[in-house]
């Protein structure tokens, strides 16, 4: 069985990167770092005109006709050059849920907006630092409305649309909710990625609609493990940048006369870089068969990738500072910008703990199947 990608997505994959490299350089990174905007709009835009917003969606709700595989593809791009755009709270998750959860109606209503970037969507879950699962969540839907607070939300403070995870008379439910309309505040959250806004939203009788005929907790569990496959490519690209700056500075810095590259502890460090971000590449392309066929593996196959990943981007981004000394800890070396990204996208979805523990509880469940 051959996991590899084709020659067409390896052609999309250099396109999106040359894209990204004129588009997205890391001047721009740094300007929204130290800039007051949530995201580069230039750069959005961009990205909706190439179509990447309608990837995966079907022709019928305003894709291009492409799947799941080259949304991987860009998803590794986007996370190799750290791009600061609000793509993976409306592609992964905002679009994914109204695609599994939504009913038709909904889907010709959202989801073409959605792919045209007409409209930022987000999905709104945690409600500060508790796992949210059923016990825990206390945003309530009742008669049409939808009261309480979720903190942090995901490029909440930008987007137009959220779906929401509240209680109501079927246990929980994704509720769809204009962020524009009464009843809705938003107050932006310090996180230790700024290229990444995220926001505290509050609801006080805010008018919202149902997702599908609700009780959608087994939906939101599918959106988390098909985002967890495309965030896994994320981290992969940017622990592979890691690895790239790393070698690239030890080359070229001498000391004692020679590289520091020749070092053998230098050398140890970069090797462990590179088995580690091997393995999560493995894992994440055993996730993007499972998410491009929706094979019942997929469960595992997310959990799986989303641990490996959320390791690699963590020991890459971590040593790339140590290999550039006391420069790479600087505010002028790019160092920090994926060392901000990688811890902010390994609790995006959940923390490595949680998704040891789904991976136990699905492998568990598929041997008892």
């Amino acid at each position: 069985m051959n996991f590899d990608f084709s020659e067409e997505q390896k052609e999309l994959r250099e396109h999106a990167g040359r894209f990204l490299k004129e588009q997205c350089d890391i001047s721009v990174v740094r300007r929204v770092l130290e800039g007051d905007d949530a995201y580069d709009e230039n750069l959005w835009k961009g990205i909706v005109e190439m179509g990447w917003t309608a990837t995966a969606l079907p022709e019928e709700y305003g894709g291009i006709g492409y799947g799941y595989l080259e949304l991987c593809v860009i998803a590794e791009e986007i996370g190799r050059a750290v791009a600061p755009t609000p793509f993976s709270s409306s592609v992964y998750l905002a679009t994914e849920a109204i695609v599994k959860g939504g009913s038709d109606e909904q889907k010709q209503e959202y989801l073409p907006k959605l792919a045209a970037g007409e409209l930022i969507g987000t999905l709104a879950l945690s409600e500060g630092p508790r796992v949210a699962n059923p016990n825990t969540i206390e945003v309530t839907f009742e008669n049409g409305k939808l009261n309480g607070t979720k903190t942090p939300v995901p490029d909440g403070d930008v987007a137009n649309i959220a779906v929401v995870a509240a209680k109501d008379g079927n246990g929980v439910s994704l509720v769809l909710v204009d962020l524009s309309g009464a009843g809705v505040s938003r107050e932006t959250v310090a996180t230790i990625d700024p290229t990444r806004s995220h926001a505290k939203v509050s609801f006080k009788d805010a008018p919202a609609v149902v997702l599908g005929e609700g009780g959608n907790w087994d939906v939101l569990q599918q959106v988390l493990d098909r985002a967890a496959v495309l965030i896994a490519f994320e981290q992969i690209g940017g622990a592979d940048t890691c690895m790239r700056m790393a070698r690239e500075y030890s080359i070229g810095r001498y000391a004692f006369g020679r590289p520091i590259g020749s070092f053998q502890a230098l050398k140890h460090r970069m090797a462990e870089m590179y088995v580690k971000n091997e393995l999560a590449r493995s894992n994440a392309y055993y996730g993007a068969w499972a998410l491009s066929t929706d094979a019942a593996e997929l469960p595992v196959a997310a959990a799986s990738a989303r641990i490996s990943a959320t390791d690699a981007y963590h020991f890459a981004s971590k040593e790339n500072i140590q290999i550039h000394g006391g420069m790479g800890f600087t505010w002028e070396a790019d160092c920090h910008f994926y060392y901000r990204r990688a811890k902010l996208l390994s609790l995006c979805l959940g923390s490595a703990r949680v998704w040891k523990d789904r991976l136990i509880s699905n492998l568990e469940a598929q041997r008892s199947a």
